[in-house]
């Protein structure tokens, strides 16, 4: 008569605490914080060991980009809420989706491409801007956002700062440097210096996209009326550069054109 079989030994019991703590010290912050739910959510599917790890890692890195690019929208100065999703491409013709989902996947940051948006007033151009910055900062790369005003108030701020710290300020070496609303006022003689210094410091070394209601034979008169700065300017500009216009209606006009329609 064979012995009776003696009894399965109790699973070890686990020492959350422990486990917390060690994840923290790794800089697993994520994991640390919901491994009490992933033990029982793979006790519950009897996931194998390599299932388990596999989900805890899988769910840092998602948080972790999750974060990273909640971080880096807030520290671009992009405005929230406008993104290529919410873009009317049925109001707008002129503007091609397959083009507009090109520039999505961010081949022209890669080769460090400028882009200029032209077209007059209310077409969607800022629109368009801010959400290929929102784009560039899901597939990583650093950018920030400046309405031309703003910008130039910096670079004056900036002007008599030593080049080695010039260099350092976000908008001398962010991946995408997005300049909203140039031509509304021209320029004077300085600040043409400045954009100059600017637009050359970044040549080849990432990329620029303006938003202008203006065409490019327009520049001179908008920098200082200097035609060869102008010159020098677009030749770095649009020496590897994409060029987009927008023609059609306004969307602001159309808007008040619907509220006035629904008050009649």
């Amino acid at each position: 008569m064979s012995a009776p079989a003696s009894p399965a030994a109790p699973p070890p019991k686990v020492d959350l605490d422990a486990i917390r703590e060690q994840l923290t010290r790794l800089g697993l912050v994520r994991a640390a914080e919901t491994i009490g739910e992933q033990l029982a959510q793979a006790a519950k599917d009897r996931l194998s060991l390599h299932r388990f790890l596999e989900a805890v890692l899988t769910a840092e890195v998602s948080w972790r980009e999750e974060r990273r690019i909640k971080t880096s929208l807030r520290l671009s100065g992009l405005p929230t809420g406008q993104t290529l999703q919410s873009f009317d491409f049925g109001f707008q013709p002129s503007v091609e989706r397959s083009r507009i989902e090109l520039l999505g996947t961010c081949g022209w940051l890669r080769e460090k491409e400028s882009l200029l948006i032209q077209g007059p007033p209310g077409v969607g151009k800022t629109h368009l801007a801010i959400a290929l910055g929102v784009r560039a900062i899901e597939n990583g790369f650093s950018v920030a956002f400046h309405r031309l005003d703003d910008l130039l108030a910096a670079m004056k701020r900036d002007a008599g700062a030593p080049p080695a710290r010039l260099r350092r300020r976000k908008y001398m070496n962010v991946a995408l440097l997005l300049i909203d609303e140039m031509g509304f006022e021209p320029m004077d003689r300085g600040e043409a210096s400045l954009f100059f210094r600017l637009v050359s410091h970044r040549y080849q070394r990432g990329s620029t996209l303006i938003t202008t209601n203006k065409g490019i034979r327009d520049w001179p008169e908008l920098l200082a009326g200097d035609e060869i700065l102008a010159t020098a300017i677009l030749d770095r500009l649009l020496h590897k550069s994409q060029v987009l216009n927008i023609t059609g209606r306004s969307y602001r006009l159309r808007d008040l054109e619907r509220a006035a329609t629904a008050s009649a």
